[in-house]
This record gives C-alpha cells, sequence and structure tokens, in this order.
C-alpha cells in the first residue's frame, strides 16, 4: 500500500474526508489533510483539488483523494493539473479498474453518491490494485501526450 496520500475536500466532502482520514490511518498511511477544514464555510472545490493534484503529481509514489457533492467538478480540475490523473468511482470495481487500467493517483469520490459501509471497499480496492501495464500501457502514453500536446491523430 501507499504511504504519503494527499487528501482533500469542499465543504459538501468534507464529513465523507473526516471518515477517510480516520480510515486510512488506520491502516497505516501517512495523511496529509489540504483541506477544507470547515464544513459550515463554503469554499471553491477547484482550489483544493488543484493543491492535492499538483503535491500528487510532484510527490513520487503518493496518491491523492477528493471528494465533493458529486466529484464531478474535483475530477475535471484535477485532470487539469499535469501528472494527475484523477478518477471518479461509485464502488469497488470501478476503483480497481481505475488503477489496473488507468494508472490513476487520484480518487475521487461523490459525497452524495457513495454510501459509508462501501468506503472502505472502494479504498481497499483502489489501494490493492496496481496498474496492469500491458495494452493499458499504450493508452496511459498516449494519455501523457495529449497532456503535452503531442499527440497526433
Amino acid at each position: 500500500m501507499t504511504s504519503k496520500v494527499f487528501i482533500g475536500a469542499d465543504h459538501r466532502g468534507f464529513s465523507l474526508k473526516s471518515k477517510i482520514i480516520e480510515l486510512l490511518g488506520r491502516w497505516g498511511h501517512c495523511v496529509e489533510d489540504m483541506g477544507t477544514f470547515d464544513e459550515d464555510q463554503p469554499c471553491d472545490y477547484p482550489q483544493v483539488a488543484h493543491k492535492v493534484a499538483r503535491a500528487v503529481a510532484k510527490t513520487k509514489g503518493s496518491r491523492g483523494i477528493l471528494m465533493c457533492m458529486s466529484g464531478i467538478g474535483q475530477t475535471i480540475a484535477a485532470n487539469k493539473v499535469p501528472g494527475a490523473y484523477a478518477a471518479l468511482c461509485y464502488n469497488a470495481t470501478a476503483a480497481a479498474l481505475s488503477r489496473q487500467h488507468n494508472n490513476a493517483n487520484i480518487l475521487v469520490l461523490g459525497a452524495k453518491f457513495v454510501k459509508s459501509k462501501e468506503i472502505p471497499k472502494i479504498l481497499n480496492a483502489w489501494f490493492a490494485s496496481d496498474f496492469e501495464g500491458g495494452r493499458h500501457q499504450r493508452r496511459f502514453e498516449q494519455i501523457k501526450k495529449i497532456e503535452k500536446g503531442q499527440l497526433s491523430n
């Protein structure tokens, strides 16, 4: 399992973030909370997504977790950072596939759509899964070329 995890949420994902931080701590991960720190104060999710995505992209071997109400905005914002590969997952199967096929280094969860009892299953699937490479490596390299503006059709 990964040891360094950067985690962030907007005010709508704050409660879920707190539960995940506690769980990851019990599992032995080193978690860095990048905000927000107040669920009663609305905040802009792109700011949090940018902080987490930058930290993951520059910290070798790290992973990130982001939360907001739907997870959609966090995913879009995080994927703008080169080296950040965020996947919105609502179940354990999608979480495992995001690692195995897409080499996702940021898991995004929608607080409105993910049930609390599913969180340990989703996190376990995501942390236990590794990138399979093979045919997926070719596709991942194409994603990196898009990121650099170098993919030609």
